[in-house]
């Protein structure tokens, strides 16, 4: 048996499609939604997710703007183009891109965001929102990552009310939202958050229906570990150095193929389900204009 794909890039393009009929319907009303990015310092990653965020934009008629500062910017700047961010009417949600540089508090940075301005869906009080929430919709926006994963499960039909999932990685980013999102009301997955603490990750592993790796560990996940027939995302990647420059590599060893039932790939799975979850963070926080 093959995996079937979990194909992240066609799914994105079809949310993406989906999300550029409601920004013509906005605009109609006189809306047009704007997306906001602070980079500050020069890491290749960085540079090169921004820019895929703009194009993302630019693909659905979203409005961008993009704020980069050196990587020698004082908090003071930082905090400068986040007020600035704050107050431009143009924008109805934008990011600061993480990592900051050495020395930066990242926490508090992301808690100078305006909460109904925040894409990314990090800021403390929106991930409050979700701890909080019970079986109604959200109307706080999502953190990316994880909000992308849901979709992406939830597109391909697999079953998520009742099923056992494993989230190796316990991060801000993917791993405790995730948690969090899954068992709320109406989603109802029984979720083990499992991280570098945890006893025995390859026999809770083995009990899921749905793992996600999420630690930035390259090919950490065996296929030895994972049920027949489960469904199995690559989150987490790694910058690998090699003879003949760099490979990136997931957390999923290329064996897990020829045993889980559906595999998201890294690249091309989860990666660009996050962009369209941000577009749409975008796209929602302007629907909610009056």
């Amino acid at each position: 048996m093959v995996a079937v794909v979990l194909d992240g890039r066609a799914t994105a393009k079809t949310i993406k499609t989906e999300l550029a009929q409601k920004v013509i319907a906005l605009k109609e009303r006189g809306i047009t939604p704007g997306l906001g990015t602070l980079l500050v310092g020069d890491d290749p990653g960085s540079h090169a997710y921004v820019a895929g965020k703009h194009r993302d934009c630019a693909e659905v008629g979203v409005h961008s703007i993009r704020i980069d500062l050196p990587a020698s910017a004082s908090v003071a700047d930082v905090k400068a183009a986040i007020k600035d961010l704050n107050d431009a009417k143009e924008v109805t949600g934008y990011i600061v891109q993480l990592p900051l540089p050495f020395g930066f508090d990242t926490n508090n940075m992301l808690e100078l965001i305006d909460p109904d301005k925040d894409a990314d869906g990090l800021h403390p009080l929106n991930l409050g929102k979700l701890v909080l929430a019970g079986g109604e919709e959200m109307t706080s926006p999502l953190p990316c990552t994880p909000a992308g994963i849901v979709e992406l499960l939830e597109r391909y039909d697999i079953p998520l009310r009742g099923a056992e999932v494993a989230v190796i990685g316990r991060g801000v980013t993917v791993g405790r939202p995730l948690g969090f999102l899954l068992t709320k009301k109406g989603i109802d997955s029984t979720v083990t958050v499992l991280h570098s603490s945890s006893k025995d990750i390859p026999d809770a592993v083995r009990r899921a229906d749905i793992v996600v790796a999420a630690l930035g560990s390259p090919h950490f996940v065996k296929a030895a570990w994972i049920k027949p027939a489960a469904a199995v995302l690559d989150v987490g990647i790694t910058r690998v150095e090699t003879a003949t420059g760099f490979e990136l590599l997931g957390d999923i060893d290329p064996g897990v193929a020829q045993v889980a039932g559906y595999l998201s790939p890294n690249p091309g799975g989860v990666g660009p389900m996050t962009r369209a979850m941000l577009v749409r963070n975008v796209v929602e926080a302007a629907s909610s204009i009056n």
